[in-house]
């Protein structure tokens, strides 16, 4: 079978799972060959009994093991779930799906609220539309919370946590249509959105700096070559990019990334210069310019058809795969610079050589707080493929939070890393926060009421200090109002957090046309002609707060 061939196989397997026979469809084995200074490592071969073809990309728990799901194998045939430490080793087999919770649908979502799994299935339940499930690792316990209807589409992918830390994904409703749909966690209510997407959904959502999430579609649009779109938490959505095919792409495939620059990047698998994908930035609405940075061919033997999209690593670069094309046409590992260069890394080679593994497709890279990077490949290795890591010219160690990076005052946040039992402080930027150490893995930390936009640092016992690569962003939070009423042209203090760069204040809907951001814990505003009795009011550039006692304007 041709690379042609299998990423034709691919591309008809979109609802459902790559199957066994994808993990078992490989070209023949030739040299691997190393372009660049970076070290590839096999961790882990998969093999059916205990799960193969593995898809999706890796997500860190709290104990520091990585979790994912795979398509196939397992007891039922139907996948697993499984968790792997960075090492490779320790692997182990969490849940194999049946018929009644049908076959995984490409990895899981660590929710930062009851810290469980989220995920979905592509078929399963009934009308056998597919699942929206959780899974608690303590006790290896799988949930059905939710089974679709025809209306509601076939599920892709994991849902993703949104700014007010409920869940919210995508599914396919038809060849050329879409819906999206959210997840109450602490009630377990899932809502359909009322918008219809604007075309074939394929990656899942990315919640960007703006507050706002950002998908994709294959089809829909000016061109009808798909899209990048902007979805609220209702629902709201609204396009901010048609693709057109050359030089731009068509057919973006995978979920986008956001630099330090505040652009979205994305690949495409169809479109560019060659038609055989492209890499491109976005900036964010307004303005919405979309600029193709790299057309991917098949010259040379270099990769093409990018399906699992970019990681931005710590290094401010780069990186993702090809699902084909490289010496043994089985797909290949690349960087891509901040600077605009393209540099491949590494070639697969199937079943054996010093790169085993094939045909990553939808497996993003991910990168954990070692500063190695992690990715899966549904085939190579023992033929179910591979869980293998890739060490970067400049590994650097970092912390993330679970699991989105918009905080709110007082409120607890989990902290993941490494040697975190040996933490003396953790800042929010440059304010000290309150912590508790709860393993070498993890902490949980309290969001300091004076904390502005910034990265999160803690410092070890040997003055080491370790750094996020994002930045946490405050939303805004009312704690107290004083005095809580009183005469028009009074100077009443807005108590809270998250105020920094305070937009608009209002009292009873009444805009005050005076008011001062004393710290990003203290607002003096003067209380306005026509102010009403009412809820207090505050808009930041993250968002807006209310308070929940009314100010009585006497």
């Amino acid at each position: 079978m041709s690379a042609r061939q299998i990423l034709d196989v691919f591309k008809t397997n979109w609802k459902g799972s790559l199957r066994l026979a994808l993990a078992c469809a490989l070209l023949p084995v030739f040299g691997a060959v190393l372009l660049h200074a970076q070290s590839y490592q096999d961790l882990y071969n998969f093999d059916c009994p205990t799960g193969c073809a593995p898809y999706g990309a890796l997500t860190r728990g709290i104990d520091g093991n990585l979790y994912g799901t795979t398509s196939n194998g397992g007891s039922n045939n139907l996948g697993t779930i499984f968790k792997v430490n960075p090492a490779g080793t320790g692997y182990q087999v969490l849940w194999n799906f049946d018929t009644t919770t049908g076959a995984p649908s490409e990895g899981l979502t660590l929710e930062s609220a009851d810290l469980n799994f989220y995920g979905t299935t592509s078929v399963g339940g009934t009308p056998s539309y597919g699942t929206l499930y959780r899974f608690d690792s303590s006790s290896n316990t799988l949930t059905i919370l939710h089974e679709f209807s025809s209306t509601e589409g076939y599920p892709f992918g994991p849902p993703v946590e949104g700014t007010d830390k409920n869940l919210y994904g995508v599914a396919t409703t038809g060849p050329d249509s879409g819906a999206a749909y959210s997840l109450k966690v602490a009630t377990a209510t899932f809502k359909l959105l009322p918008n219809p997407l604007p075309g074939y959904p394929l990656p899942t959502l990315f919640l960007a700096s703006d507050g706002n999430f950002y998908g994709a579609t294959q089809s829909g649009g000016e061109n009808d070559l798909g899209t990048v779109f902007r979805m609220t938490t209702a629902g709201a959505i609204k396009i901010v990019h048609s693709f057109s095919g050359n030089p731009d792409g068509a057919a973006p495939n995978a979920p986008l990334a956001q630099a330090k620059n505040g652009k979205l990047y994305g690949t495409t698998e169809h479109g560019g210069a060659q038609n055989e994908g492209t890499i491109f930035d976005l900036t964010l609405p307004p303005s919405s310019t979309e600029t193709p940075l790299f057309s991917f061919d098949t010259s040379g033997g270099a990769g093409y058809a990018p399906f699992s999209g970019l990681l931005f690593a710590t290094d401010d670069n780069f990186y993702g795969t090809t699902f084909v094309g490289g010496a043994s046409d089985l797909g290949t590992l690349f960087e891509f610079t901040s600077g605009g260069s393209y540099i491949p890394l590494f070639d697969f080679t199937g079943n054996g050589g010093t790169v085993s593994g094939a045909y990553p497709g939808n497996t993003p890279l991910m990168e954990d707080t070692n500063g190695l990077f992690y990715g899966l490949t549904p085939s190579g290795g023992s033929d179910g493929g591979v869980f293998y890591s890739l060490t970067p010219k400049s590994s650097l160690i970092n912390i993330t939070l679970c699991c989105n990076w918009w905080v709110i005052l007082d409120q607890p946040v989990t902290i993941l890393g490494d040697n975190l039992n040996e933490v003396i402080n953790v800042n929010f930027g440059s304010v000290a926060a309150q912590f508790q150490a709860g393993s070498s893995t993890y902490l949980t930390a309290e969001v300091p009421s004076a904390a502005i936009d910034s990265p999160v640092t803690v410092t070890l016992a040997t003055g080491e200090q370790v750094e996020s690569q994002q930045v946490v962003h405050i939303l805004p939070s009312i704690t107290n109002l004083d005095p809580s009423s009183g005469p028009v042209g009074m100077q009443v203090a807005i108590v809270g957090g998250g105020f920094a760069g305070t937009k608009k204040v209002t009292f009873g809907g009444v805009k005050a046309t005076d008011f001062t951001v004393v710290t990003p814990a203290l607002i003096q505003a003067t209380l306005p002609q026509g102010a009403k009795t009412g809820k207090v009011r505050v808009v930041t550039p993250n968002g807006s707060a209310t308070s929940e006692v009314t100010f009585t304007v006497n």
